[in-house]
């Protein structure tokens, strides 16, 4: 590539998304790339221009070091949805006049499904006017609902997340006495897709007898069977702990959030805002069954424990964001960095680039022959398939006795 390039980063942040910058920044300096500008807030800040020269933050291979030790965005994220073409030409008129002002050749745009819609819809646009710029996608969601790719980078940090607080929540209600079971509830993240709550399996050991119960969207979700299943379990055992997406609906198709508080927010993409899950289900519990339960809700701290992000997932996420800048340089556009899993003994995984259009506005949940037949668990399969994405830690540069980041100013 002769030109410059730009990379933004664009919805829910994760533990790695910072590597996927890093990986993109380092395979451009090698190829001999003038600049690197990062966006500021992704393709809204892009709109306005706002932009940096990672040159100011990266000045050598400690910073990139500690820009994968760095949780969030370092650039700044956001959630704004591109209008549709028709109709709007100016908007994207206005990405080309940015690209041109500062001879950008390349954009390369970090994010999920809704991220990749913008590289499938800009990546037209230029195709169909003739446009010489290209557009790669570099994959990013904790959600792990990008098709195509066997999994998404900022999914095994967060899996590894999710499995060692829910081991560290079965040892704390285990400590309670026998007198009064206690009911756990444990709300993680997952509109329609259930991997993210799937890894809860995880915890399940030789030194942990695991989750009693993991309730996925893939499933629908009864209430009352719920209920029976606790009182159940509350009567032979003194320590209940539940694993339950926030995403889980009941048979009208409404999200059990919405039971709670029917003045759901809503995002740019239509996106219903849930939280309050576990806070419901914990308080039906207990007013049903007279049992003692609460409820824990993981929220942001399972995309943003980078002190707890896998090494197999930061490396990953450094490698698609590597490789989508040698896949532009060899002329791709229009596409998205694939994980390609190649065996599970050992592991090995490989990447490839993939047509954008089989990827934006796909969502992939887990699959129906993976959970239990009662609907309440994973089998093998899920474990032989998340495993290892977990593994692998990579220490913390330590300031001042906390975890040290790299940041924008």
């Amino acid at each position: 590539m002769k030109g410059n390039i730009v990379v933004g980063q664009s919805g829910g942040p994760t533990a790695v998304i910072n590597s996927s910058v890093a990986g993109v920044y380092s395979a451009a300096k090698k190829l001999g790339v003038k600049k690197v500008y990062g966006m500021i807030h992704g393709i809204e800040g892009f709109l306005e221009d706002k932009l940096c020269d990672l040159d100011e933050y990266i000045r050598g291979e400690t910073d990139v070091e500690l820009l994968k030790r760095t949780p969030s965005a370092f650039l700044g994220s956001c959630r704004f949805k591109m209008p549709k073409i028709e109709g709007n030409e100016e908007v994207y008129e206005k990405v080309f006049e940015i690209m041109e002002k500062h001879d950008i050749e390349c954009l390369f745009y970090c994010g999920g499904n809704d991220s990749m819609d913008t590289v499938k819809m800009l990546s037209d646009y230029a195709a169909a006017h003739n446009k010489p710029q290209r557009f790669m996608g570099v994959p990013k969601t904790i959600d792990n609902d990008l098709p195509v790719t066997d999994h998404c980078p900022g999914y095994g940090s967060a899996a590894k997340y999710i499995a060692t607080s829910i081991k560290e929540i079965i040892r704390d209600n285990e400590s309670f006495g026998a007198n009064r079971p206690t009911v756990c509830i444990v709300e993680i993240m997952g509109r329609n897709a259930g991997w993210l709550t799937a890894a809860a399996a995880l915890a399940k050991g030789e030194d942990c007898h695991g989750v009693d119960a993991i309730y996925l969207p893939e499933k629908v979700f009864d209430i009352d069977a719920f209920i029976e299943k606790v009182r159940y379990l509350g009567s032979t055992k003194h320590s209940v702990v539940l694993a339950v997406s926030e995403g889980v609906k009941i048979a009208d198709g409404r999200y059990v959030c919405e039971l709670a508080n029917e003045n759901v927010l809503v995002d740019a993409f239509g996106h219903k805002q849930m939280s309050g899950t576990a806070a419901y289900l914990a308080d039906k519990v207990a007013a049903e069954t007279g049992l003692k339960a609460r409820a824990v809700e993981f929220s942001t701290l399972q995309r943003a424990a980078t002190h707890l992000a896998s090494l197999t997932d930061i490396n990953e996420a450094f490698q698609v964001g590597y490789d989508a800048v040698r896949a532009a340089d060899a002329g791709k556009t229009g596409m998205m960095i694939t994980l390609d899993r190649h065996g599970d003994d050992p592991y090995q995984c490989g990447t490839s680039a993939y047509d954008i259009h089989a990827i934006a506005n796909v969502e992939r949940t887990v699959p129906e022959e993976w959970i239990t037949e009662d609907g309440c668990g994973l089998n093998e399969n899920f474990e032989r398939y998340a495993r290892p994405l977990i593994m692998g830690e990579l220490s913390p540069v330590m300031v001042n006795g906390l975890p040290g980041h790299l940041v924008r100013k």
